[in-house]
């Protein structure tokens, strides 16, 4: 977890929680709330390896806002270096439950959850996580 700014979408700080995926885990991603799609970009991109800090900005990727009340997250699935295909299948206005599957990236990659500044962080950097059952963060 990192504070970093924002360029794509808030335009302010964020925190970023980075969720590496290695070509032997399953690549299911997961809705991380409850709420709306206000927002649903594709980016090409270059194709660093995932743990690689410039991956998330630099690398093809599939940024998505989702919006609870007053809340919003920003999910990206990240492309790696093997990792060459993402599937989204958000669309802008659709309601969406949380753990509920939104898409998928081939043979592993990145996702980086950004959430608001003061969100309680619930995983330690390395944890496993498990999709659908480790709670990353409480709102």
């Amino acid at each position: 977890m990192e504070e970093t700014i924002d360029e794509e979408y808030f335009k302010d700080k964020r925190l970023q929680v980075s969720i590496f995926m290695s070509p032997a885990n399953v690549h299911v991603n997961r809705n991380p709330l409850s709420g709306e799609v206000v927002y649903n970009q594709y980016h090409k991109g270059k194709y660093l390896v995932a743990w690689n800090p410039k991956s998330s900005t630099e690398n093809e990727r599939h940024s998505a806002v989702i919006r609870k009340g007053d809340t919003e997250v920003l999910v990206k699935q990240i492309a790696g270096a093997l990792a060459k295909r993402i599937c989204n299948y958000l669309e802008v206005g659709q309601k969406v439950k949380q753990s509920e599957e939104f898409g998928f990236i081939k043979f592993g990659s990145r996702v980086d959850l950004l959430l608001p500044v003061g969100t309680k962080v619930n995983v330690q950097l390395n944890e496993v996580v498990k999709g659908g059952v480790t709670v990353i963060a409480t709102l």
